[in-house]
């Protein structure tokens, strides 16, 4: 039997007047004890960082996906997004899958990730910030080059027309204001879940099912082994492949990055300190905050604690906000070893 069935990690971060998401600016969610925004990074997004980083590393491309659209009265209507539903896929495997065809056509397959992630959230909120600015959209030192279309119901102005509009403003035309540009700062954490059981491990129940019947044959055909977790009979990568995954899953649940926030706010986010331990609680007390009243307001102070249990790895950017003495050049290799290290040393092939 083996000793312990989960990972868990915890990853201490900084991240400096960046933003987190694209689409609508900086995602942020109430904090009702403290009574105020604070900004945080989906853990759908961290996730999805993650496994890029793993296929990246690998040098595979991720699994395709099929994007279906119906057609009504001449116009493309949002259809089901499929996945292929194959474990050879690294990112599958290790991200999990639903396929759910309209209709019925398709018994629907579903795999949970192995991998529970949480967002990145502040470490305490009082460790954060969430700032606003106005930016611009500027193309005004290069007017004779850029151009200026203006609509009036659904046709273009001439430029008789627009001077006309323009009147004695002295607006611009080739800028545009953006406002409300929200930025986050501060130390944020990252917390982990690996569910060893089902890691590397698919299973074959057709009651539930993973997978079809005819991807549990190919499988099979290409070298995966038959054995039984606690969830029932199961098939296993095999070991080769395994020894070749470790080493850049551990290195990746490490040094992520998020891919997808803008250029113009960019920010090292670099890890200041990793906490890894097969026991959850001793992760929230390596890495914490405690509260003070100092008679003012209160206050927050980041801890990085080596007496709570769990294997703690401190980067020397940690030495920039919270006192330590063990930081270490090496710190996140070191790091990587341990999570490569509890990774090997469980027994895939014989759960039971």
């Amino acid at each position: 039997m083996n000793e312990y069935n989960f990972i868990y990690l915890r990853g201490l971060k900084h991240a400096e007047n960046t933003v987190f998401c694209v689409e609508n600016g900086q995602k942020s969610y109430y904090d009702p004890q403290f009574g105020f925004q604070v900004p945080f990074s989906s853990g759908q997004q961290v996730k999805r960082s993650i496994l890029s980083s793993i296929t990246e590393n690998l040098g595979e491309n991720p699994a395709p996906t099929t994007f279906v659209f119906d057609v009504k009265d001449n116009k493309l209507s949002e259809g089901e997004v499929l996945s292929i539903c194959n474990p050879n896929y690294v990112d599958q495997l290790l991200g999990g899958w639903m396929r759910a065809v309209k209709d019925g056509k398709e018994r629907t397959v579903k795999r949970r990730s192995p991998l529970s992630i949480s967002s990145m959230h502040p470490l305490h909120p009082l460790l954060v910030a969430k700032t606003s600015e106005n930016i611009t959209f500027d193309r005004s030192d290069r007017p004779e080059v850029h151009k200026v279309t203006v609509r009036k119901n659904g046709h273009e102005l001439s430029e008789e027309e627009i001077e006309q509009l323009l009147g004695g403003s002295d607006r611009s035309l080739f800028r545009k204001w953006i406002p409300n540009n929200y930025r986050a700062t501060g130390l944020f954490v990252y917390d982990i879940a690996i569910d060893l059981r089902t890691l590397f491990c698919v299973s074959t129940n057709q009651y539930e099912p993973e997978i079809s019947k005819e991807m549990v044959e190919q499988l099979k055909s290409n070298g995966w082994i038959l054995s039984k977790n606690v969830f029932g009979e199961c098939l296993v990568l095999p070991k080769e492949q395994r020894d070749k995954i470790i080493p850049v899953l551990a290195k990746s649940l490490i040094n992520w990055r998020i891919t997808s926030n803008q250029a113009r706010t960019f920010s090292l986010m670099e890890t200041l300190a990793v906490a890894v331990s097969d026991n959850a609680n001793s992760l929230a007390a390596a890495i914490r905050a405690k509260l003070i009243d100092d008679g003012e307001k209160p206050k927050a102070k980041p801890i990085i604690d080596e007496t709570a249990g769990a294997d703690l790895f401190v980067t020397l950017p940690c030495a920039n906000y919270i006192v330590t003495e063990s930081e270490s050049a090496d710190a996140l290799q070191k790091a990587e070893a341990k999570l490569i290290e509890l990774l090997s040393d469980f027994d895939y092939e014989n759960q039971l």
